[in-house]
């Protein structure tokens, strides 16, 4: 039987808050230890990556800040207030993450799933301007928590939950290589114009020839001809979609800064915003996201359906042919960033692109011949890709939806244990008789 217990946030471990090194010493930076901030990805069970590192000295400065792997961090200002995850390597993080380094009487990942279906405990508990909403170390560890008292159940619900997230994760890592590898043709045919000539070689290594455009003031392929984006694509094209229908709906949230879109979509009540269907590509056109380069191609569960998000997105489609991975990786591009950002309008802190401006953005037109062929290569690993995006969207609603009943005793693991089929990668055998309650 479970064996549940209210104790504080402080007696699971030891509680440590972050410290930021002095900008006076550059020299606490490098590149062999995370410094986690609540800017990094939060949204995995586990950080592996930051935007920025510490070097030995600087981690050697912060000594008494050190996180060792698996410690749970708890973002505890802001809009990511309340957000939790783990690190996998010796870290430090800044002083608005409040980190617990589990002691050895509880299962480092079960108290990260406790603390994540405690996401509004912590929301709550803030205190501070509406604003910029805080949590500071003391009030961190006075909150309440129920946990299961028996470790080797805390092990149970933890190493069931954590299959679901090692696949999410598995199919992520997967996508990342999908994408590094279709982005580097996408480079290779249409930045540095070494597309396939007419007896398979690199067209200008091949000393295919180039021809001097005055519009867009560089060398292009012969052939090929200036154009905008809104001669390929459409812009915010038109959809039906009927006023308080239900229907998949993304946020700003979900669109990527890199890599593919990997967050469930949700299901919501339609009463306005900008639509668009699988195989569209939306681009955030408001700040900071824009300059963030947040962009996605759209991935809906059903494959006809019209979903709809914010009017902060712009989304093209191509006109007369697909162009979903082309459209996807111009997007993205460093020239196209460049070009939005200089035309948003509004004041410093709501600034905006308009549809009509991405319209503009000059571009060397391919021939339709290239086009196609690149997306149909490329289609092929975009193709698997959403495939796994998918997987990952019934994977992590499977996960949402079961962690508040595992947590609190409504459900026992074995109740659930033919949803794990669809993880066998995982080889995760669980016992039936033994039971959350």
């Amino acid at each position: 039987m479970s064996n549940f217990i209210n104790i504080p946030i402080g007696e699971i471990g030891t509680t440590i808050t972050g410290k930021t090194p002095s900008s006076s010493c550059p020299e606490d930076f490098g590149k062999e230890y995370m410094f986690i901030t609540p800017s990094d990805n939060f949204d995995d069970k586990t950080i592996y990556l930051t935007n920025r590192y510490l070097s030995s000295e600087g981690l050697i400065k912060l000594k008494n800040k050190k996180l060792p792997p698996k410690s749970v961090l708890v973002s505890c200002i802001g809009s990511a207030m309340g957000k939790v995850t783990m690190n996998n390597s010796t870290s430090i993080t800044n002083q608005q993450i409040n980190s617990i380094i589990v002691n050895s009487k509880y299962d480092a990942d079960y108290i990260y799933y406790i603390l994540k279906n405690n996401y509004k405990l912590l929301r709550n508990a803030s205190s501070g301007s509406t604003a910029l909403p805080m949590l500071n170390k003391t009030d961190f560890d006075k909150l309440i928590i129920s946990i299961e008292k028996d470790k080797f159940l805390q092990q149970k619900i933890a190493k069931f939950l954590s299959d679901l997230d090692a696949k999410i994760e598995l199919n992520n890592k997967i996508n990342a290589e999908l994408e590094a590898l279709a982005k580097t043709l996408y480079d290779y045919w249409f930045v540095q114009f070494d597309f396939p000539d007419a007896n398979g070689k690199p067209y200008k290594t091949s000393d295919g020839k180039m021809v001097w455009n005055e519009e867009l003031k560089r060398e292009i392929p012969e052939g090929w001809e200036n154009g905008l984006v809104s001669d390929l694509f459409e812009l915010n094209p038109t959809l039906s979609l009927k006023k308080n229908s239900i229907s998949s709906y993304i946020d700003m949230n979900a669109l990527p800064t890199d890599g593919f879109m990997t967050k469930a979509v949700q299901e919501k009540e339609f009463n306005g915003g900008v639509k668009f269907q699988n195989g569209d590509v939306a681009i955030a056109r408001i700040t900071p996201c824009l300059e963030n380069g947040k962009t996605g191609l759209i991935t809906l569960l059903k494959e006809n359906e019209i979903g709809f998000g914010s009017t902060e997105f712009i989304v093209i489609r191509g006109k007369d042919m697909p162009l979903s991975c082309f459209g996807a990786f111009l997007s993205r591009s460093e020239l196209f960033r460049k070009y939005s950002i200089a035309n948003m309008l509004g004041t410093s802190g709501r600034k905006r692109v308009e549809a009509s401006k991405i319209g503009m953005f000059p571009i060397a037109l391919p021939n339709k011949v290239i086009l196609k062929r690149f997306e149909k290569i490329v289609s092929l690993q975009f193709k698997q890709a959403t495939i796994n995006i998918k997987e990952n969207q019934q994977l992590a609603s499977l996960r949402d939806w079961l962690l508040p009943m595992l947590m609190n005793g409504q459900v026992r693991v074995g109740d659930v244990e033919e949803e794990l089929g669809m993880v066998a990668e995982s080889g995760a055998k669980y016992e039936i008789q033994n039971s959350v309650k």
